[in-house]
């Protein structure tokens, strides 16, 4: 097997973020986070909190949100149907790779463009979004899953945005490598110092968003220490 060393990889990472826009994106560098940065104990919790039911989705693409709308289903499934309280339930969403922008804020949404580099347009505009879509329930969640012959439920419960999934418990994950990844890609876009896109980008998550070393490092530690059933979306 050919060898990689750190520099190949993350050149590669930020390259998978690219492919919509850019056919090279060149090698850089930043600095790896070191675990004071991160918030370790608040991943403990995932890890030896008891719940009836902990449940992983593995996330790679943004896909028009939809793991938001299967987070929602099991929610739902699980109450409603197997009768199991909200407080016994933890879901936890590891966003890497391309996915990982659905973590980020609307101010990096508007000043990296990124509705118009991944083709993801706003509901409400039609245009390329330049806000994180996917978060606030007023426009994703009801906008998406309404249908004329659909069950009538309340609107939160209705509601698959980030936003009504963490007030019902839901954990996001931050990949920190793919973040690293796309922090090359867009220093050369912008022409901008890589390490300060980086903290920017880790400065500017979603509240409540959990940054991790990797998000592969993190699924495997979920899987074996905290028990979690893994669902790859």
């Amino acid at each position: 097997m050919k060898s990689m060393n750190r520099r190949s990889f993350f050149s590669g990472a930020a390259a998978s973020f690219a492919v919509l826009v850019s056919p090279t994106v060149p090698a850089q560098d930043a600095r790896l986070l070191d675990p004071s940065d991160w918030k370790m104990s608040a991943f403990d919790q995932l890890i030896k909190r008891h719940y009836e039911i902990k449940q992983l989705f593995d996330v790679t693409e943004v896909d028009g949100g939809s793991v938001f709308f299967h987070m929602l289903n099991s929610l739902d499934g699980l109450q409603d149907g197997f009768g199991i309280a909200n407080d016994k339930i933890k879901i936890v969403g590891a966003l890497r790779a391309k996915a990982t922008v659905m973590n980020f804020n609307d101010s990096l949404w508007e000043k990296y463009k990124l509705g118009e580099s991944l083709k993801i347009k706003d509901p409400k505009t039609g245009k390329p979004a330049t806000r994180n879509i996917f978060y606030a329930g007023s426009t994703f969640g009801p906008a998406m899953h309404g249908s004329e012959g659909a069950k009538q439920k309340d609107p939160g419960e209705e509601d698959f945005s980030i936003q009504a999934l963490q007030a019902r418990g839901v954990q996001l994950l931050a990949c920190h490598m793919a973040i690293r990844g796309q922090s090359g890609f867009l220093a050369k876009k912008f022409k901008l110092k890589q390490e300060d896109v980086l903290n920017d980008l880790q400065s500017n998550l979603l509240p409540g968003v959990l940054i991790v070393p990797s998000g592969v490092s993190a699924i495997a530690v979920l899987e074996s220490k905290g028990r979690f059933g893994y669902l790859r979306m």
